[in-house]
């Protein structure tokens, strides 16, 4: 039936008058859910654990000024002064056991102190915490895309040096990098380095800390799969990943030495691996190196000319314009599948994206590097965090696919806060019993109920 308009409309004309009175008011109301799911898998004992005994003395604990950081940057904080904005919101004193919110300046001087050893406590807790995952989802066969990431800094960071900022090459910065776990989504470890620091010259001890933590935490029986671009194209990170039996899947750039241009151009025959994309492979000697590598060469069809290979203008434009790419593998796949193989990278991308917009993963509280690698540290145990919760509150799951997708369909953070992590709602305590309103909006109702079935089930 129709509705009458009276009923539909509404007169606004007075100004309201505002009061800050009321207490047990909350901006986070979804936040307990992920509270819930921490307590699950023993986030804060863990921390214990790993942490307190390391991190430095202070009248807050530790543990809690970590838990009190996850709780900021999966609220949308991006710095240490937005924790003004967290005072006496009992969920987030919830989340984090305090009772009293610090300052900002109590815990950026927290962070100033804290040292690599710290760092390496935080990464303990996420291994633990992405170990517990996988277990979980009984994979057995794990892709790893291994990947660096730029961080702008200011002038006065400590270790923050000019070098490889493709996009701002004077200014200091960091040169982080992360290995990502791409079906279960998980990031499986991160390192903060100088900007100065080149991924491939850099690379072989991040991967020696990779296959050590996968074995230190899962075990052996996992067959490994790397992917990579083309700074890991060398010769010693192509050696220790034969030493460790693990497939890899490496983009090659176009040296001289390596001499791809001369087969592309000797090439007249190309197998046909979509509309625009065709390929074929060669059996690649790298003399300088002493091995044989197995290479397949792609070439896309664009409808301009691409200025990203313009050294590469190899045939008459009458044929096409083509932007040209090269693999080097050990897998025992088509070079069909393994251009499908090697576009799942992407995701990773798509994770930094997140990490940086989502979880203030590029901010700097700090001038030292502890306390900026310490911050890091804490934005991948909030993500990871964040993905686990997910899954466990039931992710719809994905088709597998040749990319190596993520198994479930997960939704970014942005869309989490708006949907659940930040909801209004009102802490009560009727008869001693501790209730949460959070209003009486349908979809928010059938949200939270559907999750708190999941937890509660699961536990």
């Amino acid at each position: 039936m129709r509705l009458r308009k009276a009923a539909i409309r509404q007169r606004v004309n007075a100004l309201v008058t505002y009061r800050f009175e009321s207490t047990g008011l909350t901006s986070f109301a979804g936040l307990e859910l992920i509270r819930e799911y921490a307590t699950r898998v023993g986030l804060a004992s863990r921390l214990r654990e790993r942490f307190e005994s390391s991190a430095p003395v202070s009248d807050f604990s530790s543990t809690r000024l970590v838990l009190l950081i996850v709780a900021l940057l999966l609220g949308g904080g991006r710095r240490v002064r937005h924790l003004d904005y967290l005072r006496h919101d009992p969920i987030v004193q919830r989340f984090s056991g305090l009772d009293l919110i610090p300052s900002r300046s109590t815990v950026s001087r927290w962070l100033a102190s804290l040292k690599q050893r710290d760092v390496e406590s935080l990464a303990g807790v996420n291994e633990q915490l992405v170990a517990e995952t996988i277990d979980q989802l009984g994979l057995r066969r794990l892709t790893i895309d291994i990947d660096g990431s730029v961080v702008s800094t200011g002038q006065q960071v400590q270790w923050a040096q000019r070098g490889f900022n493709p996009h701002h090459r004077k200014v200091p910065s960091y040169y982080l990098i992360t290995a990502y776990e791409a079906q279960s989504g998980q990031i499986l470890r991160v390192k903060n380095r100088p900007g100065n620091v080149h991924d491939g010259k850099a690379g072989v001890p991040f991967l020696r800390s990779v296959l050590a933590q996968i074995e230190r935490t899962l075990g052996p029986g996992y067959a490994l799969e790397f992917r990579m671009d083309g700074a890991f194209f060398r010769q010693d990170v192509l050696d220790l990943l034969d030493r460790e039996r693990a497939e890899y899947a490496i983009k090659v750039p176009f040296w001289n030495w390596v001499g791809l241009k001369q087969r592309i151009q000797a090439r007249t025959r190309w197998q046909r691996v979509d509309e625009s994309v065709s390929c074929f492979e060669v059996n690649l000697p790298l003399e300088s190196w002493g091995r044989q590598a197995r290479v397949v060469i792609y070439r896309k069809q664009v409808a301009h000319r691409s200025p990203k290979n313009y050294q590469l203008d190899l045939f008459d434009p009458s044929n096409g314009h083509f932007e040209y790419s090269a693999i080097v593998t050990n897998k025992r796949i088509k070079g069909q599948t393994l251009w499908y193989f090697m576009c799942g990278r992407g995701t990773h991308e798509k994770v930094y994206a997140e990490l940086k917009n989502g979880f203030a993963f590029d901010s700097l509280p700090s001038m030292t590097y502890g306390g900026n690698s310490a911050w890091q540290a804490m934005s991948v145990i909030a993500f990871n965090l964040c993905r686990g919760f997910q899954i466990a509150s039931g992710a719809q799951i994905r088709q597998r696919t040749a990319k190596r997708s993520t198994l479930f369909r997960f939704q970014s953070i942005h869309t989490l806060r708006y949907e659940l992590l930040n909801r209004a709602g009102q802490l009560l305590r009727p008869a001693g019993k501790v209730n949460l309103d959070v209003g009486a909006i349908p979809a928010v109702r059938n949200r939270f109920t559907a999750i708190v079935n999941y937890l509660r089930m699961a536990a």
